[in-house]
């Protein structure tokens, strides 16, 4: 079997075989096919596409490129969750709590942030001592013990996937539905999990800006995770604003304790309760969407959710105290409010514009080597739809320099657009996929 071969019948519009993307994959891993001639596929893949079977084998040869995670040892049915990312998106860090104290094992793979906020491990890394780098050895049994654990995603998960996107990311073959798919999917695959709840993201904040295009995401990650003997489902939802009010490590720890003490924002809360419905039923400890929803609010109700964060917290080096106590969370010397300037509606907040905003304060990251500032981000005080009078506060900025400060204030006041006229509420969660 030749590569060269392989280039020429995806090219001339041909379906690859199991055996031929097992060769390629294989191949390409261990160094034997240069990357002129993957750039090459890939290129013919971008433009001839693949069908679903082709798809399903990418993702596979992908998944089985590396260390498949084998969570056998863990009782129940296991129950991953994945987000294709946004701003103050603190959802695990909420929903991981509440499911795992419905008794759905809860074992999980995080990263960190790279770009305008922070990942999982970065926020989790608010509470003094906590640690991810825990082995599988202890990472299954905290599973087993209290029912949830998150482990840093190890350098053997699916390194197919790592050669191949740092490959398509300097060739201009980001942006094709099979190969974003099946990036995604061969991580979760290799992660373990028995069900695959997917959180898409569609909107300015968003990978996925258009709805149709989010939607397309999602029903392909469904068919490949279904089609891979593990059941998944997706939920579509809005990533036009922030979500929630806060932007920022420690800022959202403090939202998602909020959220657990029965104080959370509106559509975060509903974001917990979607998704956490879908994780509940597909781990078989209800038979409904609507049984499942009471049971995660009785969980924040009788304070057992909030309870298994802290055990959570404590089991991996951190101080829980910071659980029952978030005014210790690390807090920014400054804060700078910005006020409207005139009065009206607000109409949109272009939500990637409020991520760099926060990557400017310090918050994310611009490189893989830089540095974090878990203390500073931003708290809205206004979001769209909200009325606003001029000299209201739109937003609080946390941060630790005064030239940032203003960097980041400006850029917020023409992110934040104000209208003569209300406009029409954004439907939160677009869709939910199942089949």
């Amino acid at each position: 079997m030749r590569m060269y071969d392989l280039i020429m019948k995806k090219r001339n519009g041909g379906v690859l075989s199991p055996e031929e993307i097992r060769f390629m994959i294989c191949h390409y891993t261990a160094g034997q096919i240069p990357d002129y001639q993957m750039s090459a596929m890939m290129m013919a893949i971008y433009f001839q596409g693949m069908n679903e079977e082709e798809t399903l084998n990418l993702t596979m040869e992908m998944a089985k490129s590396g260390e498949m995670l084998d969570l056998s040892s863990i009782h129940g049915i296991k129950v991953d969750k994945h987000s294709t990312g946004g701003v103050g998106d603190k959802t695990s860090l909420a929903l991981g709590p509440m499911v795992a104290a419905c008794g759905i094992p809860v074992a999980k793979m995080s990263g960190r942030g790279l770009g305008h906020t922070g990942g999982t491990i970065d926020k989790l890394e608010s509470f003094p001592g906590f640690s991810t780098s825990i082995d599988t050895e202890h990472f299954i049994r905290q599973v087993n013990d209290i029912g949830i654990a998150i482990m840093g995603q190890t350098k053997d998960l699916a390194p197919a996937d790592k050669k191949l996107y740092a490959l398509r990311d300097v060739t201009a073959t980001v942006d094709n539905m099979s190969l974003i798919a099946s990036s995604i999917m061969s991580k979760k695959l290799a992660s373990g999990a028995d069900a695959i709840v997917l959180d898409v993201k569609t909107g300015s904040g968003a990978f996925m800006k258009a709805e149709e295009d989010a939607f397309a995401l999602a029903g392909e990650m469904v068919r490949i995770g279904n089609g891979a003997g593990r059941h998944t489902t997706a939920v579509v939802s809005d990533m036009d604003q922030p979500l929630g009010f806060a932007v920022g490590n420690a800022l959202e720890v403090r939202e998602a304790i909020d959220t657990l003490n029965g104080k959370g924002p509106e559509d975060f809360v509903e974001l917990c309760l979607t998704l956490g419905a879908e994780m509940v039923v597909a781990g078989g400890r209800a038979s409904s969407q609507a049984e499942a929803r009471n049971m995660l609010m009785e969980k924040i109700e009788d304070g057992s959710a909030l309870k298994k964060l802290a055990e959570f917290v404590e089991a991996q080096g951190g101080d829980s105290s910071y659980v029952y106590e978030p005014e210790k969370l690390p807090v920014a010397a400054m804060i700078k409010e910005v006020k409207a300037e005139k009065s009206g509606w607000i109409s949109h907040i272009d939500c990637d514009e409020v991520g760099i905003c926060s990557l400017i304060l310090g918050g994310g990251r611009e490189t893989k080597e830089s540095d974090i500032d878990l203390s500073v981000g931003l708290v809205l005080a206004k979001k769209a739809g909200d009325t606003v009078q001029t000299g209201d506060v739109l937003v609080r900025l946390y941060g630790n320099d005064e030239n940032k400060l203003c960097e980041a204030a400006e850029r917020y006041i023409k992110a934040c657009h104000i209208g003569d006229e209300p406009t029409a509420p954004h439907k939160f969660i677009k869709g939910i996929i199942r089949e």
